[in-house]
This record gives structure tokens, C-alpha cells and sequence, in this order.
């Protein structure tokens, strides 16, 4: 077994050390609008994204002003990105079904999927307006049916971004905020004088975001950890290295810290790949950002044969897995540890960030390993039910709960049982004891 690693990035310490950073400021900012509110927003709002305003919610007017700076041709495509999201949500929560059984004669069983009841969705804007991100999340939350979802995304050019706010709004939205990063989840986290805190946070962000939601689950429900973006390619002989660099710095573009990288049993697939990458980094408009983020968290693995591209892959655990190989379905039916599969040269990640359907938040730093990605089901809380019908029932069920609680030592647990025992199967039971 040879694996070799033709280039790396950051050693982990080097990480570690600049997450350490990332989480100090983090619970700074959160404790400071715990304490403050709406003044230590209005205070974040202008340090990080200098803006000012008297209200960061946007009014029905307002809305309609951003929507009116939007094309027809944007307008047309958004909503067409959202028919397909909308789509697939919507058979996604077809899946999900309340369930009731009779387990016994006269004992029901049940569950209810209930939608969360206050919602906040982030939508990233720094760099780049993350305008699918509003699909995304809105809309999502929407198709599961959550009475009040608010949405909040940064400023663009010292305004609310128009197409986000389109977005945002026909996806479903009840409240749109202009507020950025750690303010932003934060408040939607905590609550302010002004704004009224969710039950739960949705949405992808830098590492400031990510590192907010986590410190804030617990307070909230969060959909999963997704901090900056990690693309992978898993490619052999059958593509060739435009292929491979193009989708490696279309991903390493998103920040100065999104990994990329190629796995792959061609030696000469990787050399190719790497020489591609140093053309397109001296011709793409976002090479600043791409081209750090290829030094830093780039890598280029080699290894002998596909079962052993698969055991890295899913040790990784990355983001975005893009597979063009001789045999994608094969790394389909055996990964088990990733965000999302793009299988075959005619699908990219692109077209999972923004169109095709699927959704674009996904877990980030391993987490692949436990959860998938934000889905309609993350919206719902699966909630179990039981009732019983005959007193025969209540007799039989309670005589074995009370002896089982019994053997636990929970004597008041088994009175609850043992109650039941005697009302309704007429069986004198001695207090404190298990039922015959």
C-alpha cells in the first residue's frame, strides 16, 4: 500500500493555532451582544461592515425596492434555481410520514414530524454574495412548514444586496435582516431588545460564523457545522488535469482557508493537475484568494489503487467530493463519510452551490462522519406519542413496567405503573412492590 502525498498544506498545529484565535473572538462578540444588545450590533455592524442604520430589518418597502434593482434575466434564474430546490424538498418531506402503530391489542403507538418553530437563516456575503444560500435555507425551511423563519445576510457596498433580498423573499422569508457574521447569528441566537431569538440557526459562513454557531449550540439548534469550504476531486486517467484544476480552484475561491484536494491513481494526472492549476491561477479574476488557499490547504495524493483512494477519502470526510472515474458508482455504494457526491465529468459543485437542486450546506472539519448536509428533515423534530385503549392493556403493559422499574430500585416509577395495575386490572398490589 503507497500513498503518496505530492504536496500538502498547513501542518495541523498551524490550524489549530488559528482556530484557537478564531474562538476567542467569537465568545467575545457573543458575550458582548448577550450584555449590550442592539447597541453592541449597531457597534459590530459598523466595525466589520461599516454600515449604519436606525433598524437592521428590512420593511416591506424596502424589500421591494432591492427586488426592483434586480434584472429580469437575475429574476428568472433565481427562480428557476428555486423550482428545483423546491422540488426536491418537497420529495425529500414526502419521505418523511407520521407513523401509528398498534404494537398490541389496544396500545398504540405513534410519532409526529413537527416543524421547528422559529428559524434563523445566515446568508454569507463577504467576498462574494451568497445568493443560493437563501435557497438554501429559506426555502428549505419553508417546504417543512416553519412559522417564522428569518432571514439575515451582510451588506454589499454598504446596502442590502438586491438579488439576496429577492432571494431571500421569494423563498419564503417573514423577516429580513442587513446584519453580518458574528452579529448577525448571534442576535438571531441570543435575541436583542429589538429582535426576537430563534430556536434554531441554518446557513454556511467563514470561520467566524461556523465557530458562533458552535459556541451556540446548546442556546440553539444549529443544522450542522459548515465553516469554510473543502472540495475534494477523486479522479483517475479517464479526465485530465484542466478538468481537475478547474474544479479544484473553483471551490479553493471561496476564502484564504478552503481546502482543496486531488486524489488520484495517476502520477501523471497529479503532475498534470498541479502544472494546470499554476496556468489558471496567473488568469483567474479571484486568484488572490485561490491561489492562498491552494498554498496553504492544497494537497495532491497518489495512491496505488482505488480501495485505498477510497479509505482517504473517506478519512478526509470532505465537503464537496467530485468523482470522475472509471467507476463512480462504485465509490457511490462504498463512501460513507462526506458532505455531498458529484459523480461523473457532466456534474460539478457548482451546480450543487447554486441550481441543480440539492443542498449546498454541508458539514465541514470531518463532520461527514455523523451528519449529512442541511435537508427539509433537518427542520423537523420527530416527535413519539403512545396511548392505550383497554383496560387489559393498561393491566398487562403496567405489571411488567412495574416490575422492570423494580429492578431498576425506581420505586416511584413503579407506583406509576403499579396505579394503573390496580385501577384498571383490579390486581391488589402492596405498595412499593412489583406486580405479579
Amino acid at each position: 500500500m503507497t500513498i503518496t502525498y505530492l504536496k500538502t498544506g498547513k501542518p495541523a498545529a498551524e490550524r489549530a493555532e488559528d482556530d484557537a484565535k478564531v474562538r476567542a473572538t467569537v465568545e467575545a462578540a457573543l458575550l458582548d451582544i448577550e450584555t449590550r444588545g442592539d447597541a453592541a450590533v449597531h457597534d459590530m455592524s459598523k466595525k466589520f461592515d461599516n454600515y449604519e442604520a436606525e433598524a437592521f430589518r428590512l420593511t416591506d418597502a424596502q424589500i421591494q425596492e432591492a427586488m426592483s434593482k434586480v434584472s429580469p434575466r437575475d429574476l428568472d434564474d433565481i427562480k428557476f434555481a428555486q423550482t428545483q430546490i423546491r422540488r426536491f424538498a418537497e420529495a425529500q418531506r414526502a419521505s418523511m410520514t407520521d407513523v401509528e402503530v398498534e404494537t398490541l391489542p389496544g396500545v398504540i403507538l405513534g410519532h409526529k414530524n413537527i416543524p421547528v418553530q422559529s428559524v434563523g437563516c445566515y446568508v454569507p456575503g463577504g467576498k462574494f454574495p451568497m445568493v443560493a444560500s437563501a435557497h438554501m435555507s429559506v426555502l428549505t425551511a419553508s417546504v417543512a412548514g416553519v412559522p417564522r423563519i428569518v432571514a439575515s445576510a451582510p451588506p454589499v457596498n454598504g446596502e442590502p444586496h438586491p438579488a439576496i433580498v429577492t432571494a431571500m423573499h421569494l423563498a419564503g422569508a417573514h423577516e429580513i435582516y442587513v446584519m453580518g457574521g458574528i452579529q448577525a447569528v448571534g442576535a438571531m441566537a441570543i435575541g436583542t431588545q429589538t429582535i426576537k431569538a430563534v430556536d434554531m440557526l441554518v446557513g454556511p459562513g467563514n470561520a467566524f460564523v461556523a465557530e458562533a454557531k458552535r459556541q451556540l449550540f446548546g442556546r440553539v439548534g444549529i443544522d450542522l457545522f459548515a465553516g469554510p469550504t473543502e472540495t475534494m476531486v477523486i479522479a483517475d486517467d479517464t479526465v485530465d488535469g484542466e478538468m481537475c484544476a478547474t474544479d479544484l480552484l473553483g471551490q479553493a475561491e471561496h476564502g484564504y482557508n478552503s481546502p482543496a484536494v486531488l486524489l488520484t491513481t495517476s502520477q501523471a494526472l497529479a503532475t498534470a493537475t498541479v502544472a494546470e492549476i499554476d496556468r489558471l491561477l496567473t488568469i483567474l479574476p479571484t486568484r488572490d484568494t485561490a491561489s492562498v488557499s491552494w498554498r496553504d490547504y492544497g494537497e495532491v495524493i497518489v495512491c496505488d489503487t482505488y480501495a485505498e483512494m477510497l479509505e482517504v477519502a473517506n478519512d478526509i470526510a470532505s465537503e464537496h467530493v467530485q468523482v470522475m472515474t472509471d467507476r463512480d458508482d462504485w465509490f457511490l455504494a462504498n463512501m460513507h463519510s462526506y458532505g455531498a457526491l458529484f459523480l461523473g465529468p457532466r456534474t460539478n459543485v457548482s451546480n450543487g452551490d447554486k441550481v441543480i437542486g440539492t443542498n449546498h450546506t454541508l458539514p465541514t472539519k470531518k463532520a461527514g462522519r455523523y451528519t449529512g448536509g442541511l435537508w427539509v428533515g433537518k427542520f423537523l423534530k420527530t416527535h413519539s406519542y403512545q396511548k392505550i385503549l383497554t383496560d387489559e392493556a393498561a393491566a398487562l403493559v403496567g405489571a411488567v413496567g412495574s416490575r422492570l422499574c423494580m429492578l431498576e430500585g425506581f420505586v416511584g416509577h413503579a407506583e406509576q405503573c403499579n396505579v394503573r395495575v390496580r385501577r384498571y386490572g383490579k390486581q391488589d398490589v402492596p405498595y412499593g412492590t412489583g406486580a405479579d
